[in-house]
């Protein structure tokens, strides 16, 4: 059998032994081991001495030494923390009682929920399971559709491992060579573009057929009035801005001191204060923090490697050999497989943004356009109108229902945005903002009272199990790959994409397909490390931009979770429904949503300014 064929073998057999049930990293590496030994097999040496075991050294100290992977254990300790500390009971409650007079208001706040929670956590198990204890109850029995009902939590579910901070992003990014911070912010777009395309579909069925998701009763659609908000309204007006408003000024007849009547006015105002921070946050950005510089100058952003270049292999451990030796009768020596992982000590831009000198210096000092005053100048007379709306109607049950929200979403709200906020800006590297998430998840756990050693310890071991889950994919991943690119199996699939004489439109379908069709029987793990590299090469020779691809596929392995027969959001949910819940009916409410998924893959490709914009007006191109 030659080398081509010998790897081909490989990358046939890694699908069949996953799909077997053997572990995905240890399958990674004894396949790579096995056939590595036959490639370097020289019978006039002793088997001790092929030089296969000195790759998988090279290659797992490599993996350990990548800077992008510290980000992991760091946002899925934050992720473990909030689910561990139940603090999704009173968000679900308080959202729900805000989105009451939708059509399917219930299915819309599990939608809502599942998208913030997953941006908070990043964890799809988590998300889909919580959300089935909280959400899947309730709705059957308000009468809605089991088909709705599980889908709707299912494919909420999976939001949270494409919206950032997500570390199907960091594992990406480790694996082609791109940098995270530039990859969240080319995902956040399209992330919320495919949440907002999953709300309208769900309104959009209950308004055809309101059989599937039926009104609430009244009783259930009330939020409770406490007394004193109550004789607040009373005495003063129903209208309670105008109600606290005269009681801070005349507070004789009030039934609470004026202390509380000062921080009820406060609390009733944060929609203003938010609207505020908003507006002000990008006026000082784009009018202010961007045109700092007297000229315009580039930051100092490290560039994008290629994916097709080669890094000159990882730096070998202390005390090792000199390198590789060929195997026998090969013509060349080992190739850099494709995405592999680079030199600890090689400056890509694959550990996320670097920091600029001070933190001072803007992304750019581009001129800001006029346009941008006329369009701030509507999204404030917009923001004005809403409000003015907001308060006109805001009444005492209104007032309860606000005053739930700012304790219950506020918090996760501020600690999300914080994140984010601070990587998008170039503040801190993913790692430390990663860092900043885990604290803050402490400090809101032990806040509200739900957060004990026995939780804190759950946490921490599942977050040491997910992270080592993670590095020895990274390890079987690279030992793998080097030796399907020594056996020559990426030269043969490049040869065969070539000669197919495909437009980069051509090879944009055939390889999102190809992504899309493994989703089937794969997780997104074994795709991001094993698949995915064997078309990074190509997308120089397509002109394709890698940070546009690898977005789509972010998008595209969201189908991952809702494709039969690997469907894990489907297990996930199952093991938490009522018995009358076949797994049938869940995977029925799952698949109009990988027609949304493709769908916002069109949107991507015909649009790609919706990926592309925020990463390039942040950092430049």
């Amino acid at each position: 059998m030659t080398d081509a064929a010998l790897g081909l073998t490989m990358l046939s057999l890694i699908v069949v032994v996953i799909l077997l049930g053997f572990p995905t990293a240890f399958t990674l590496m004894g396949l790579g081991m096995m056939f590595g030994f036959v490639a370097f097999y020289d019978p006039g040496q002793p088997w001790l001495s092929n030089r296969i075991f000195d790759l998988m050294v090279q290659r797992a100290y490599g993996a350990m030494n990548n800077d992008t992977l510290l980000s992991i254990p760091l946002f899925v300790l934050m992720g473990y923390i909030m689910e561990r500390g139940a603090l999704v009971d009173r968000m679900f409650h308080s959202v729900q009682l805000a989105f009451r007079r939708l059509p399917g208001s219930l299915a819309v706040t599990t939608l809502v929920i599942c998208t913030f929670w997953g941006i908070a956590s990043g964890l799809v198990g988590a998300v889909v399971v919580l959300m089935g204890v909280i959400a899947m109850r309730p709705m059957l029995k308000a009468g809605y559709d089991v088909r709705l009902a599980s889908g709707v939590i299912t494919a909420g579910g999976t939001l949270g491992i494409l919206i950032p901070p997500s570390v199907m992003i960091i594992v990406y990014a480790a694996v082609a060579g791109q940098s995270v911070v530039k990859l969240y912010a080319a995902a956040m777009f399209p992330g919320f573009f495919l949440a907002f395309l999953y709300l309208v579909y769900v309104i959009g069925w209950a308004l055809i057929n309101p059989k599937v998701a039926p009104q609430l009763p009244l009783e259930q659609q009330r939020a409770p009035i406490s007394p004193a908000v109550a004789l607040l309204a009373e005495r003063y007006s129903p209208r309670l801005l105008w109600a606290l408003c005269k009681a801070v000024l005349a507070p004789a007849g009030a039934p609470m001191s004026w202390t509380q009547l000062l921080l009820g006015l406060l609390r009733a105002l944060v929609p203003v204060w938010l609207a505020l921070v908003c507006l002000g946050s990008t006026w000082w950005y784009v009018t202010i923090y961007t045109q700092k510089a007297e000229a315009p100058t580039a930051a100092p952003a490290a560039v994008s490697a290629p994916a097709n270049s080669n890094s000159g292999g990882l730096a070998e451990p202390p005390g090792s050999g000199s390198g590789l030796a060929e195997p026998p009768g090969s013509g060349s020596g080992l190739s850099e497989p494709p995405g592999a992982l680079k030199e600890p000590g090689a400056k890509t831009d694959g550990g996320g943004l670097e920091r600029m000198e001070g933190s001072a210096a803007a992304p750019h000092a581009e001129a800001v356009p006029e346009s941008f005053y006329t369009g701030f100048a509507v999204v404030c007379a917009l923001t004005a109108l809403l409000l003015a709306w907001y308060y006109w109607r805001f009444d005492a049950e209104q007032y309860e229902i606000l005053n739930m929200l700012v304790s219950s979403v506020m918090p996760l709200g501020i600690l999300t945005l914080v994140v984010l906020g601070v990587i998008l800006f170039g503040i801190t590297t993913a790692t430390e903002s990663a860092a900043v998430g885990a604290a803050g998840a402490f400090l809101m756990a032990w806040q509200a009272g739900t957060l004990d050693f026995k939780k804190i310890q759950q946490a921490v071991f599942l977050t040491a199990k997910t992270t080592a889950m993670v590095c020895w994919l990274f390890v079987g991943s690279a030992l793998f790959s080097a030796v399907f690119a020594l056996l020559g199996g990426q030269a043969l699939v490049e040869q065969w994409v070539m000669g197919m004489n495909l437009t980069p439109l051509q090879f944009m379908l055939l390889s999102q397909a190809i992504i899309f069709v493994l989703g089937w029987p794969l997780e997104w793990t074994e795709i991001i490390v094993i698949f995915v590299p064997i078309f990074l090469p190509l997308l120089a020779h397509f002109q394709i931009d890698p940070m546009l691809w690898g977005t789509l596929v972010f998008v595209n392995l969201q189908a991952a979770f809702l494709s039969p027969p690997v469907a894990m959001s489907a297990f996930y949910l199952k093991g938490v429904s009522p018995p009358h819940v076949t797994l049938n009916q869940i995977f029925a409410g799952m698949m109009p949503y990988m027609l949304i998924v493709i769908l916002c893959m069109v949107f991507m490709y015909v649009w790609p300014g919706m990926t592309l914009w925020l990463p390039g007006y942040l950092y430049g191109r």
